[in-house]
């Protein structure tokens, strides 16, 4: 009887045969999941910046560019001290400012910020941090990122927030490819509901801090590895993803000096106590 295998060449061109390209429809899907999975992993996401009130926490997201939320975090109860409100700090001697929040880096080019934007503040909205995105960008050191930042957990007005995690999360996903932060926040916006951008935010940037590291993701350790289209390009053996951990999921403390009481990790160091 004749055998009713394939020939090698046919055998070779299913080989060769690409993967069936994922329907637009299918990554929605997918994402949303990625979204629900997350929610479930990551109940207590929050931002990770202390802050009491909006000057606060808009101050601490200009001094979180190229550094730790936890450098800022341990920064910032000196420079709050000093200069508790916008007249506060747009009056005070820059090199006074320097000298407080150099931990921070660059901080000549984010004391000029923040002089600037306090000096915005008393001018133009009566010393109080304004509800609107198209007012905040216009501040000096305030943009899109930082405003979305702003409005979102201070104000109640949801905003996808596209920082490094963000972004090198959603192009692993496959949910983009675009590189732009701007047209990223769009892309994004496009495939949740509004009500979800804020929370969103908070959940995959928690993930990419925690496991899906920028060099050496966890992928053994991954609660959304089956939903992942790049699995693999991490550490795949589960042992040795779990030592990747970082944070809370490794036992060590997050960000926040003063975390949400719901937070299963211990407050982070204050300066000098590390």
């Amino acid at each position: 009887m004749a055998s009713a295998r394939p020939a090698a060449g046919a055998k070779a061109n299913t080989a060769r045969r690409a993967p069936k390209a994922e329907s637009h429809l299918a990554m929605v899907r997918r994402a949303r999941r990625i979204n629900r999975e997350l929610a479930e992993v990551y109940p207590y996401a929050h931002p990770e910046l202390d802050f009491r009130n909006p000057f606060e926490l808009l101050v601490a997201t200009v001094l979180s560019a190229q550094t730790t939320d936890l450098r800022v975090n341990q920064t910032t109860p000196a420079l709050f001290a000093a200069y508790p409100t916008p007249e506060d700090m747009a009056a005070a001697v820059p090199e006074e400012m320097e000298e407080i929040i150099r931990p921070t880096g660059f901080f000549r080019a984010k004391t000029k910020s923040l002089l600037g934007l306090s000096a915005a503040l008393r001018d133009e909205f009566g010393g109080e941090v304004p509800g609107r995105l198209e007012d905040l960008v216009k501040l000096p050191g305030v943009g899109r990122k930082t405003a979305n930042v702003v409005l979102g957990n201070a104000f109640g007005v949801p905003g996808i927030t596209v920082d490094t995690h963000f972004g090198r999360l959603v192009r692993r996903w496959k949910w983009t490819d675009e590189e732009d932060p701007v047209k990223v926040e769009a892309v994004v916006a496009g495939i949740f509901p509004k009500s979800e951008w804020t929370m969103l935010s908070h959940r995959v940037v928690f993930h990419g801090r925690r496991i899906c590291h920028a060099r050496k993701p966890a992928c053994g350790a991954c609660p959304i590895a089956p939903l992942c289209p790049s699995y693999g390009e991490g550490e795949t053996d589960p042992e040795k993803a779990r030592k990747l951990l970082k944070y809370e999921m490794g036992g060590y403390p997050g960000q926040r000096l003063s975390p949400p009481a719901d937070y299963p990790g211990k407050p982070a160091p204050a300066l000098g106590a590390e």
